[in-house]
């Protein structure tokens, strides 16, 4: 199967899944919110989100069992930076009450208002990124 095809049916299966969470318990499934909600969860509230974010690694990890080539583990930048990079984007899905999951699969397709503006947000800012980081000369020593 080619790499279009491929992205295109975890599209699809990504959006069924949310679907079926809203249409079946009437959940969203945004991960940072399922993640959140485990530690304030009421009793009959953690059990979904754990069984959630399960299936979300168990499928991960089934999917590398029929790849060819895996993907290669690679660590980028230094560690501090990772670690430090890795609290702003919590930060951020805190202070913006949700992460890109919930407002772009689920919170776009709720026609949500406040998640059409997270997402020119975030999208904004990471094409401002890319731009920077690539196409502008770098900062003088």
């Amino acid at each position: 199967m080619t790499g279009w095809f491929l992205a295109l049916l975890g599209g699809v299966l990504i959006g069924l899944a949310a679907t079926l969470l809203l249409w079946s318990i009437g959940r969203i499934a945004g991960i940072s919110g399922i993640v959140n909600g485990i530690g304030d969860a009421v009793r009959g509230d953690r059990a979904w989100r754990v069984a959630f974010l399960l299936g979300m690694m168990g499928a991960g990890a089934l999917t590398l069992q029929f790849v060819a080539a895996p993907p290669p583990r690679a660590q980028t930048g230094a560690t501090a930076l990772l670690l430090v990079a890795g609290f702003l984007v919590g930060f951020g899905t805190r202070m913006g009450n949700g992460c890109t999951s919930g407002h772009g699969v689920c919170g776009l397709g709720r026609l949500s208002w406040r998640s059409l503006a997270a997402v020119l947000t975030f999208m904004g800012s990471g094409m401002a990124t890319v731009y920077v980081m690539r196409h502008l000369p770098a900062w003088p020593a």
